[in-house]
């Protein structure tokens, strides 16, 4: 039976969603608040919520340093929306002393597709889920959401927004460097286990 404990930041944002999720999967997993509660943890997950809060709170827990040197010594992350931010190592429209922890090699914008009332939601083909024929797509909700503008040549684009998506056609909103990975939508929010099923099994080999 696996030990492994998977945490959650767990400053500001869907906290709880992300638990349920982890809970249909059978997953252990804590609350991550301070250093300390880094100690034994096989994966963190970031939740989606406003970045520039949770950046506040992380540096007031003195929690930025050891967090950013945990994801520098291979700790496995998985960061949604806002932590899709917190995870770049360049932001762009956000204010100068917001946290960048620099686990993946991106530049992400903030709030990409406009305000609250330009949420959107659409279905996105996702690689690497080795989804059946018969499978539905994922489907993902965009709220206030950011966009990967630029990534490294070792980063891997796992999804784009569809053409029948409008404007948005093209944006990577899904992505992964080697034990890190994110999304720009909110797959704890619709009801979506695989997601978090892929970056358990494949990104943070769970």
């Amino acid at each position: 039976m696996s030990t492994d404990v998977v945490g959650i930041l767990a400053l500001q944002g869907n906290i709880d969603e992300h638990g349920y999720v982890l809970d249909a999967l059978g997953v252990e997993h804590r609350k991550v608040r301070l250093p300390r509660d880094l100690d034994g943890i096989s994966a963190l997950i970031l939740p989606g919520g406003e970045s520039t809060t949770m950046s506040k709170l992380m540096v007031f827990n003195e929690l930025q340093a050891p967090l950013r040197a945990a994801l520098a010594d291979g700790l496995p992350a998985f960061g949604t929306c806002a932590g899709m931010i917190l995870l770049a190592d360049e932001v762009l429209d956000t204010r100068p002393d917001a946290v960048s922890l620099g686990a993946i090699d991106m530049t992400v914008r903030r709030n990409a597709f406009g305000r609250q009332v330009d949420s959107f939601e659409t279905d996105l083909d996702f690689s690497g889920l080795r989804l059946a024929p018969e499978d539905a797509p994922i489907h993902a909700a965009f709220i206030r959401a950011p966009r990967a503008e630029r990534v490294g040549a070792g980063v891997e684009v796992l999804a784009r927004v569809p053409a029948s998506a409008g404007e948005a056609a093209g944006a990577m909103v899904a992505v992964r460097q080697a034990k890190a990975m994110a999304t720009s939508f909110h797959p704890e929010s619709t009801g979506e286990t695989r997601v978090h099923e892929y970056f358990l099994r494949d990104v943070a080999g769970l």
